[in-house]
């Protein structure tokens, strides 16, 4: 086994890192049906209303949309369906270990394949609050102020 790990990004969260402070990642595997593989190949999922649950200790991606392959006919399924992660039991024990914790949830900041495979990344995330994303914006403000002005002495 080669010690390359091909990675090609299909979709991300971006909304993700902006309402939430995010604690851990952690990479899962989903569970998929044929056509679904084929639909993320292509790159036709949506992310943005996503959450993570645990339920009866396995893990399930709720709200993910995966457009329904246009050559699948019968063989597509509900766009929005619950799919489930494959995590190893440990990983699920630290899941729910966070989310008993007050505030805290599971987010999926990526999908990507991974050697051929396709991989989630979970994040165990906090909520922030609207002046925590103020705050956040007043910083990127100006640190773009100081580029600025420093690229225009120069």
């Amino acid at each position: 086994m080669s010690t390359n790990t091909h990675t090609k990004t299909l979709a991300t969260n971006r909304k993700a890192r902006h309402d939430f402070f995010i604690e851990e990642t952690i990479e899962a595997g989903i569970e998929l049906t044929g056509t679904e593989v084929k639909s993320f190949r292509q790159g036709k999922i949506n992310l943005k209303e996503s959450y993570g649950m645990v339920e009866n200790s396995e893990v399930f991606i709720h709200g993910m949309h995966v457009s329904p392959y246009e050559q699948g006919n019968i063989y597509n399924v509900d766009p929005l369906r619950k799919r489930k992660l494959l995590l190893h039991k440990r990983e699920i024990r630290k899941l729910v270990g966070y989310i008993t914790q007050k505030g805290y949830s599971l987010v999926p900041l990526s999908a990507y394949l991974k050697n051929g495979k396709v991989k989630i990344d979970l994040a165990i995330a906090k909520g922030k609050k609207l002046y925590d994303k103020r705050e956040d914006i007043a910083k990127k403000d100006a640190e773009r102020r100081i580029q600025r002005h420093l690229s225009e002495k120069y």
